[in-house]
């Protein structure tokens, strides 16, 4: 190989890791100053509870659907483009469509475990009439 062509590829892996190397430097400097800002609040003798708010995963099933379609949607692209005949590109493709069925998976699985643990709206009604076994309409006047 040629100094040309190994600059080249250099090149080309550069590229490809640049993005994932300026993420991962975000990442880090993104936990660095979560920590100092958690370590000055222990100083000051904050309650490590009120530190961090809880995590809300409300609408998590919909971020792991779309995330799913998407990724079976370029797999499915990949395997019927002009270079779907290629070995390398077949593998590639049925690694985003196995990938993008799983996340397609896990985010109907998320859907189905949010609807049952959330309360229904007729029994959130049905919680404000009735306190305590007693209805509204029931209380003892005085």
């Amino acid at each position: 190989m040629s100094p040309e062509e190994a600059f080249g590829v250099f090149l080309v892996l550069l590229g490809c890791a640049g993005p994932i190397i300026v993420v991962g430097v975000i990442y880090y400097l993104k936990k660095r100053l979560e920590h100092k800002q958690i370590m000055a609040a222990i100083e000051k003798g904050t309650p490590l509870s009120e530190l961090r708010p809880a995590k809300q995963n409300g609408t998590l099933w919909i971020k792991n659907l779309t995330v799913g379609i998407a990724l079976f949607i370029i797999g499915l692209g990949c395997l019927m483009g002009p270079m779907g005949n290629d070995g390398f590109v077949m593998t590639i493709a049925s690694i985003l469509l196995g990938v993008g069925i799983a996340w397609i998976i896990r985010g109907v699985l998320n859907r189905k475990y949010q609807m049952q643990n959330q309360p229904s709206a007729k029994d959130v009604a049905g919680q404000s009439r009735n306190l305590g076994g007693i209805s509204a309409s029931e209380t003892p006047h005085q």
